[in-house]
């Protein structure tokens, strides 16, 4: 909040305050109006200041260097002091200070008691809202600095995203151009649709489920291109897919792992990858064969990095099961969108 509004705010609490017990104690048929400004303005002012000088001066210079024993000592002098000070104005103003009802004066002592238990009033209310405002400053300054820590953390794990992809592809699309195949064209064409879609479309926290859904249809069909009429990938999406989002690249991760590590080019085994949806859930399946001459022990880097997300961008609205068997690799996941 800027200065200027937070001196408004006090201003217009003190006002308010003072009106109303201004009006509390106004009576018709004895109307003194300087004696409503003295005892409804005048002493009211004089604690306003006393809460002002421990909200401003006390407690940032002395208790906030946690010099407890100075704070405790400078506020009894002050609280004494003042009530000094007020009893010297009572003074002045006796007959609508000192005078009780029945003519009695007040004496010294039981007035300054009084003075004085107001004051601690003052600077306990003064010492509370100041650390009241502490709390709520160190909360909102603790939750912008885990927003930006998250923040940096997600652009980081974004940022593997597209090497490890990137990687992944140019692998398949030398082994094409190795075997000299006329597919070759295709899969680079391909790769630069999936690629723009990676770079222009997903910069933003959440895009739509219907382009995400496509993307990986790309990179399946990229896959397709790499194996031919050897591939046996069975690839479905049901359900109704309409103005859903979802977090950019979160599951390319499980079908990248199913053909880097899985057997496509068995029939009787084909990858699977199913994907249900429904108005604000979608459900992933993949499941392949493992085979046994994967020797990359980077595997889980993929995985690993989603797994992360899920955890940054979807708390308590995920379960995702995987299931690494000697001979078969399945994932699940139920997303909340």
């Amino acid at each position: 909040m800027k200065k200027s509004w937070r001196i408004f705010w006090h201003v217009f609490v003190w006002v308010s305050l003072i009106s109303l017990f201004m009006y509390l104690g106004h009576d018709d048929s004895q109307t003194d109006i300087k004696a409503l400004l003295v005892v409804f303005v005048l002493y009211p002012i004089i604690n306003i200041g006393l809460f002002y000088l421990n909200y401003l001066i006390y407690i940032p210079r002395i208790l906030d260097k946690k010099r407890y024993s100075l704070y405790i000592a400078v506020i009894l002098v002050t609280i004494v002091l003042f009530g000094l000070g007020k009893y010297g104005l009572a003074l002045i103003f006796k007959p609508y200070v000192l005078m009780h009802e029945h003519g009695h004066e007040a004496s010294f002592w039981s007035y300054f008691l009084g003075a004085f238990f107001t004051s601690i009033t003052f600077v306990f209310l003064s010492t509370t809202v100041k650390f009241t405002v502490y709390w709520f400053r160190t909360e909102r300054i603790q939750r912008e600095l885990e927003n930006q820590r998250l923040s940096a953390e997600l652009s980081f794990l974004r940022s593997q995203i597209n090497p490890h992809f990137l990687f992944n592809s140019l692998n398949s699309i030398y082994s094409l151009a190795y075997q000299r195949s006329e597919t070759t064209p295709d899969a680079i064409l391909k790769l630069s649709e999936i690629m723009r879609y990676m770079l222009y479309e997903c910069n933003d926290n959440r895009v739509s489920l219907e382009k995400e859904l496509q993307y990986l249809q790309n990179y399946i069909d990229l896959q397709k291109i790499r194996f031919g009429d050897k591939a046996f990938i069975d690839f479905k999406i049901s359900g109704k897919v309409d103005g859903q989002q979802i977090v950019p690249l979160l599951l390319i991760a499980f079908i990248e792992n199913a053909f880097k590590h899985g057997i496509a080019n068995d029939p009787a085994s084909p990858i699977q990858i199913l994907i249900e949806v429904d108005d604000a859930h979608l459900h992933f399946f993949a499941h392949n064969k493992k085979h046994n001459n994967n020797r990359d022990s980077q595997g889980g880097i993929g995985l690993i990095n989603v797994m992360r997300r899920l955890d940054l961008l979807y708390p308590g609205k995920y379960k995702l099961d995987i299931i690494d068997e000697e001979d078969t690799y399945t994932s699940e996941l139920l997303l909340d969108l």
